[in-house]
């Protein structure tokens, strides 16, 4: 799969002709499952149905044939607001900081539905300001939804997984978790964790042919046909806290992702339905990867710091890879050497006697 032809589908508007033509798919490494034919019918747990991704996430599996728990949050939706989305989903509420009410949705999935197939994670939550203005309960508040309740989420459904030998995660990371973006620093401090989290576990749960993958979106628009009764503010879970004096200059780095957010508004360019695509093609694939990168701006300003680092690295090598000492020419004594060949000239000479 080429990123950028990627980029641009994921891009384009909707109506647009490369939206009404292309569809995106993995690239045949990934072992995706085969178009145009009827694939195995798979058990989705989405914490986060309730967000931005994870509504387009849950109605992409549904409209797939798959079935689906929809998990929403506990203090932000009600338990009628999860009834009845659809004949293949149960809709439930949980708070992931709480490991008890995490349990509770994987099994009461396992018993209405028997096993659970692949636990996407699209739950998430940020502050967004300046590292100093930020009090000690947002940043708790942070790292116990995205760090603590992806962990949660793994621990309460990693056994079903060993018992079953297979399973699937799709943790949602961002782009925050591969470069620090100003304004954000705690939310990124907490995606850094999760991708840590993830990476070290792959080497522990091969064995039991359970895979992960780290899902990572960068500036996703709403483009459901019903997104305007989403009842989620534009940017969803995201708190703008406002600046103290020394960080409300209108020229502060602090502010970087404010601007950003009120310059974009509902301009995000990357598609939050094409994106529900390109992971439910991942949840059925063979052979997922480690990191699936999502959207032009996530592909460049990935590649940008990953550019960055590499440079840095090659600038400060030196500073641990001394170069090797020149070697001093050898010195030969012109009488030993001719010694040296006169004897061996005698023990050929007596070897052919």
């Amino acid at each position: 799969m080429d990123p950028r032809s990627a980029s641009e589908v994921l891009d384009a508007t909707p109506g647009s002709a490369t939206s009404l033509k292309s569809r995106l798919l993995l690239p045949a490494s990934c072992g995706p499952a085969e178009p145009n034919t009827p694939g195995k019918q798979l058990v989705w747990v989405v914490f986060g149905g309730t967000g931005h991704m994870g509504r387009s996430l849950v109605k992409c599996a549904l409209s797939h044939g798959d079935i689906v728990t929809s998990v929403g949050r506990t203090f932000e939706s009600s338990p009628a607001s999860m009834a009845n989305i659809h004949e293949n989903c149960l809709g439930m509420l949980c708070d992931v900081r709480a490991r008890e009410s995490v349990v509770r949705v994987v099994e009461k999935t396992l018993e209405l539905f028997g096993r659970i197939d692949i636990v996407a994670n699209c739950s998430g939550y940020g502050v967004i300001g300046a590292c100093e203005d930020q009090d000690e309960h947002e940043i708790r508040n942070q790292f116990e939804i995205n760090f603590m309740g992806t962990l949660h989420i793994i621990q309460a459904s990693l056994p079903c997984f060993r018992q079953q030998n297979g399973g699937r995660y799709l943790i949602f990371s961002s782009t925050s978790g591969a470069l620090g973006v100003p304004g954000l620093g705690p939310y990124c401090a907490t995606k850094y964790a999760v991708e840590g989290l993830i990476e070290a576990m792959l080497y522990e749960i091969d064995a039991f042919n359970v895979k992960a993958t780290l899902v990572e979106p960068g500036l996703v628009r709403r483009d459901e046909p019903d997104s305007q009764k989403n009842p989620l503010p534009t940017w969803g879970h995201f708190l703008i806290k406002p600046a103290s004096e020394a960080y409300s200059h209108a020229t502060s780095p602090a502010l970087h992702a404010k601007r950003m957010v009120q310059w974009l508004g509902d301009r995000q360019p990357t598609s939050a339905v094409k994106c529900a695509e390109l992971v439910w093609q991942l949840g059925h694939c063979s052979f997922p990867p480690l990191r699936l990168v999502l959207g032009s701006y996530a592909i460049e300003s990935i590649r940008d710091r990953l550019r960055s680092v590499t440079e840095e690295l090659e600038d400060w090598k030196h500073l641990n890879y001394p170069a090797a000492p020149e070697e001093s020419p050898r010195t030969v004594e012109p009488e030993k050497e001719e010694d040296d060949a006169g004897d061996s000239s005698i023990e050929v000479q007596d070897q052919a006697t």
